[in-house]
Parts: C-alpha cells; structure tokens; sequence
C-alpha cells in the first residue's frame, strides 16, 4: 500500500502532479499495481477509480453541492467527506485526469483593462454512490439518482420527477493562489467546495456551465426516495468518464 498524505500540499502539487504522472504509467502497466492510501481516499490504479469515505448530511431541502469538505456547507449538501479536497484532487491526478479551471473571470491583455468569463473545464468524471444494504450487498448507484429539480407544482397537481440529466462532472480542479510570501493555498480546502450545482468559483468538481447559487435561483434538491438515511456511511465512487456522453441540461422554471 502506497501512502502519499505527507507528499501532498498546495505548495508542491505540481511536483506531485509530475511524480503522479510516472506512477501513472508504472500503474496501468501492471495487473497487480498496489491501490495508493491517502487519509480518507482510496485510489484503484488498475480498476481506475478513486473511493472517498463519505456521510448522508442530509434528509431534505435545496443543495448547491453534491459533496463538501469538514467546515464546508453542510446544510446544503448531500455529503460530508472526510478527506482534503486537495488530496482528492492529487488522487485524480493519479488516475491520468486533467484538471482544468473552475468558472471565473480572466483579465484580457491589452492597453485597457477588460475582463471575459472563462467557462469551467477539465476531464469529465462519473460520480458514483456505494454502501451495503442491511443484508450486506453492496449497492452502487449514479450521484444522479439521489438530485431532482425543485418541483414548481402547485397543491392538487401530479408530482413529476425530473432527475439530474447527468452524473458527470468537469475535473475543474478548484484552484491555487498566492498568500503573501508563504506557500499557495488550495481554495477547495479553504471552502470546503468539493462536488458542486451551484457555482462558486473554487470547486473541484462542477457541473458544466455557470449556475447561480442565489436561492431563489437553485434547481435542485434531494430525492427522499432513493437515498439512505442522513449518518448513513458510503462511499463516493470516482471515475473517468467512458466518453464525452450526454451535455449537462440545465432545466427551465415553468412560468406561473
């Protein structure tokens, strides 16, 4: 078992990022590559997913984020996790994704000082829900099954259930920033943002396109139904998306 909590920091994650890559190529290489621990994280080379232990936050009510970080906003959302998002972030590393960039705002060079939105980016990966029924099977279903848009029926009218449309996210991969002259500060482990709907500029995983975490603007919350009771431990399930697959459709509000 290979350990790499003590390699990971903000301030040598693109050292880490070289080391990974050649660990990388070593791992799917070989039918017997050992899984590599980080502190909650568990990441298969050879079945090519990454685990992260995880707890049902919540019953009911609006998310702006499938999973968040110890400090993070757990009123809204599903899951707690107990690792860094940086170190889920070195663990996808790890599997060959590519991280790209959450949604933000980029100054355009030039005599005038413009600034253009830059939309979110970065490898697709497939998100997962595992843990054991109470006759110990083990279950795994798409984060998809457990998120439906906001219903806008009224009392009386039939409840229509409209999933989310994909359980791909980008690997946006939160980002790095300066803190006068110490090391860089990853943004993910400061906010706690570790899969997101809404937008907030720091997360690690997003959906695609720019969505506004204003609460009368949020679409989504828990499908009751289908998902375990709050304290519920499992597993989120990390992997590369098989194909590009079906674009994230954003859901419009029925006018009233």
């Amino acid at each position: 078992m290979i350990c790499l909590s003590k390699l990971v920091d903000g301030k040598v994650l693109t050292k880490v990022s070289r080391l990974l890559t050649v660990l990388v190529t070593s791992a799917v290489t070989s039918t017997s590559a050992e899984p590599v621990k980080l502190p909650g994280i568990e990441v298969d080379p050879v079945g090519r997913c990454v685990t992260v232990d995880s707890t049902i936050c919540l019953r009911e009510g609006l998310l702006e984020l499938v999973a968040c970080a110890k400090g993070g906003k757990v009123h809204e959302s599903l899951l707690l996790i107990e690792a860094r998002p940086l170190h889920v972030h070195a663990a996808l590393l790890l599997l060959g994704l590519e991280p790209g960039n959450p949604a933000l705002m980029e100054r355009v060079e030039g005599e005038e000082e413009r600034w253009r939105h830059l939309p979110p980016s970065g490898d697709l990966v497939e998100v997962f829900l595992a843990w054991k029924s109470k006759d110990e099977e083990l279950i795994e279903k798409p984060v998809s099954e457990f998120i439906v848009r906001v219903s806008d029926r009224v009392e009386g009218d039939a409840a229509v259930e409209e999933r989310l449309s994909t359980h791909a996210f980008l690997f946006a991969g939160s980002r790095l920033v300066d803190k006068g002259s110490g090391p860089r500060v990853y943004l993910g482990d400061r906010s706690g943002n570790l899969i997101s709907l809404a937008t907030f500029g720091d997360e690690l995983l997003c959906l695609q396109g720019v969505h506004s975490r204003e609460n009368q603007a949020l679409l989504w919350e828990i499908n009751t139904k289908a998902l375990p009771a709050p304290g519920t431990k499992v597993t989120v399930r990390l992997r590369p998306a098989k194909s590009r697959g079906a674009a994230f459709k954003q859901p419009e509000r029925k006018k009233k």
